[in-house]
């Protein structure tokens, strides 16, 4: 927006950025994305945006943390740092100064002098930089109206229709006011004007509610276009809240139209709506204007998927012929489908410009990711989702968000291999419900935006297809959607160059996992040499081929590579000494492949447990404890645990984030054995008084084992907790012996 010459091309469509920084207010805490974030206190983080090549960025002074108190004791320190820093490095800020929250703790959105509030701390803002030019006084008025005014979600915790209209009414005029406020300071100013845009589509018994939710998704817009009066489809409804007529023809007489429609799309945006509630899980039916009826987002029920974004902007267009922007694009997904979804995103936006559509930008939001939205920032549960910048680790980490918009930037061919598959939302295997045939789902994405997605993707070679780790890969893999070979000894032999060779040559991967190798610890005591061959030189070898091919590897090591003098777990600095075998070989497999292949991946993690094995720990402690046999497990070792599927996926997103270096991936408990087994038991309910908490000397281990090797990781826990891990393993358990049970029952007609 620096650049109107720029934006004016037709074949440019800007690149923003988004800050996810709502700052939401539940009974009387308040929830701050930034400070989550780190953000807030970390100033070094513009440097990092402007390093994405964005033009502009959605940037908060929010009225809750500049004047909580008033403005009169308002301090302007950190928007005085910030503001004028982003200018120097280039990169427009739209400053927000609302974001899902209700301002100050004396007022509420329910207040009638919220409006003329706000724009008193508006006008302030304004003075304080005359030289901004676009602003976003209150972020998704229509959908905040929802969750704080009808649905009780956020203060002040409305749950009636009157709520819900003053809550918009009272956030719409306080845009007016707030843009009349900018206005005399800075006559330039601009409107960008945020609020979800979905569609909602239906069977035929709910399509009254359908039009109606229809309707209403334009309510804040419409509003400030002066285009609520007698002729509004909604105009009875609006009135029969007991808010009088003249509330809403004010708008009519005091219009304050977007300088830009913002349009923030999720892929929860379009929903569909049916009458047969006994078709979905319960956590979707709920009742509204006394229609009971399931309410779902439409990729989990459509058998044809919606065609996406493209129609919502064409609609904008045509109800208000006023420039567009996407100004939040964001999925909480596996990072491919991150990927995947901006992709789509930005392929749709540039189709409607090419329709006519005056298509300004798309906002990649959430830069630093955004925590706890699972449940609607409600409570701090820790989950996080990253975005182009994962804060998890010491610093912010850029993921392949970061790569893919440089690229987007630099109108650079998309390069990503992953690309090549389609989002979770366009499988097979994406319904929570019997897929629903209907004609209101539009035909799927066009030959034009498949780009070649018909052609076979390169995949990733998987290693180890025998072995536990080499078939969770292949499992998660296709669930992805990443292509993917898994291949035996047979097929490539990793320690014979001339086989990894035929291997590159005939699948052509663009990323190698090695996820076999010798596992037997004890074992490994007498047979030193194949346990090397396979453990050190095997990955030596792949790492040859990877960086004469550029080909991303990952390959696997193991707590065994410390000998347990901490007392503490241990982090990817710490220095190596195995004391055993086993271990020997994984160190030298780390320093051959990382010395050959210093882009390579080196994943260290633990004690294996997951649901598609039969033979690791916590299987044969669970199964033993449950028949009423005995178990010994060591109570003088402690270790930290990993849930297979967990590992998995986390090691997927750093490979598609082509991350290098040594990585600790555990689920960062230290834990004994015996404890191990002990927590699962009470978990599952399985009495443990069979239990036997020994010394490990009496386990008779050939192998010397360290006494303590628990891992966590310098770059931040990417995996859950232990708790959640077995959680969601004894639920996976339990699932499985119901389906044994159903299919036994089946066979004997029963």
């Amino acid at each position: 927006m620096n650049n109107q010459e720029q934006q004016k091309d037709s074949n440019h469509i800007a690149l923003w950025g988004g800050l996810e920084c709502t700052v939401n207010r539940v009974v009387d805490e308040y929830f701050s994305q930034m400070e989550r974030n780190g953000h807030a206190t970390r100033r070094d983080d513009l440097e990092r945006f402007a390093s994405l090549g964005i033009e502009a960025i959605r940037y908060p002074v929010l009225w809750e943390r500049i004047a909580p108190d008033g403005l009169e004791k308002a301090d302007w320190s950190w928007p005085d740092e910030r503001l004028p820093a982003l200018r120097d490095l280039g990169v427009n800020p739209i400053v927000g100064l609302v974001h899902h929250g209700s301002g100050p703790r004396d007022t509420s959105l329910l207040d009638p002098a919220f409006p003329s509030r706000l724009a008193e701390y508006a006008g302030a803002v304004a003075r304080r930089y005359p030289w901004v030019q676009d602003w976003t006084p209150v972020n998704e008025p229509t959908t905040t109206a929802r969750f704080s005014g009808l649905y009780g979600v956020w203060y002040p915790h409305g749950r009636d229709e009157r709520s819900f209209v003053q809550a918009l009414l009272n956030q719409c005029k306080a845009v007016v006011l707030s843009m009349r406020a900018i206005r005399e300071v800075n006559p330039a100013a601009r409107l960008v004007q945020t609020d979800d845009l979905g569609k909602t589509y239906s069977t035929p018994e709910m399509a009254e509610l359908a039009s109606f939710y229809n309707d209403r998704r334009w309510l804040g817009w419409d509003l400030l276009c002066g285009k609520i009066d007698e002729n509004h489809p909604l105009w009875s409804y609006l009135l029969g809240t007991g808010i009088p007529a003249a509330d809403f023809l004010w708008f009519r007489d005091n219009p304050c139209p977007p300088d830009i429609v913002g349009v923030n799309y999720y892929i929860t945006s379009e929903r569909w709506l049916d009458h047969r509630t006994e078709r979905y899980p319960d956590r979707y039916v709920g009742t509204y204007r006394n229609l009971r009826h399931a309410d779902i987002e439409a990729p989990r029920a459509l058998a044809t998927p919606t065609p996406g974004i493209g129609p919502l902007l064409q609609e904008a267009w045509e109800r208000y012929g006023l420039p567009i922007a996407v100004t939040e694009a964001h999925i909480d997904a596996n990072r491919e489908d991150q990927l995947r979804w901006l992709e789509e995103i930005w392929e749709a936006s540039h189709e409607v410009r090419a329709h006519g559509v005056d298509m300004r930008a798309v906002t990649v939001w959430a830069l630093l990711g955004s925590f706890d939205w699972n449940c609607l920032v409600t409570q701090c549960k820790g989950y996080y989702e990253p975005g182009p910048f994962d804060v998890r680790s010491e610093r912010p980490r850029p993921t392949a968000l970061a790569a893919m918009m440089r690229e987007l930037s630099a109108r650079r061919p998309l390069s990503h291999p992953v690309l090549q598959g389609q989002g979770w939302w366009r499988r097979p295997g994406r319904f929570f419900c019997p897929p629903v045939a209907t004609s209101a789902a539009v035909a799927s994405l066009t030959a034009e935006r498949l780009h070649g997605r018909n052609h076979p993707a390169p995949p990733i070679l998987i290693t180890g297809a025998t072995g536990t780790l080499g078939r969770a890969f292949a499992r998660i893999c296709e669930t992805r959607n990443l292509a993917f070979r898994l291949v035996s000894r047979q097929d490539m032999d990793i320690a014979d160059p001339a086989s990894v060779e035929r291997a590159i040559a005939r699948y052509q991967p663009w990323a190698i996992i090695n996820a076999g190798g010798y596992v037997r610890v004890d074992d490994a005591e007498q047979d030193a040499a194949r346990c090397f061959r396979e453990n050190a030189h095997g990955p030596s070898v792949l790492a040859i081929a990877c960086i004469r091919h550029n080909i991303q590897l990952m390959t696997f090591s193991s707590d065994l590579v410390f000998d347990g003098s901490r007392q503490e777990p241990y982090v990817e600095s710490d220095e190596v000494a195995p004391l055993n075998v086993y271990g020997r070989s994984k160190v030298e497999a780390e320093r051959k492949v990382l010395d050959t292949c210093p882009d390579a991946l080196v994943i260290r993690t633990s004690a294996f447990f997951g649901p598609w094995d039969s033979h690791n720990f916590l299987t044969l402690a669970l199964k033993a404890l449950a028949e009423g046999s005995p178990f010994s497990a060591a109570n003088d070792m402690t270790i930290s645990p990993t849930y297979v599927p967990d590992l998995v996926h986390a090691s997927l997103d750093l490979l598609v984030d082509r991350e290098k270096g040594i990585w600790h991936l555990t689920n960062a408990e230290p834990i004994t054995w015996a404890d191990l087994a002990l927590k699962a038991s009470g978990m599952a309910g399985i009495d443990a008084s069979r239990l036997e908490a020994v010394p490990s000397a009496r386990l008779n281990h050939a192998a010397p084992r360290p006494a303590y090797s628990a891992m966590r990781s310098r770059h931040g826990l990417l995996l859950p907790s232990l708790d959640d891990a077995i959680e969601r393993y004894l639920r996976m358990q339990q699932q499985a012996e119901e389906q044994d049970y159903a299919g036994q029952a089946a066979n004997t007609g029963s």
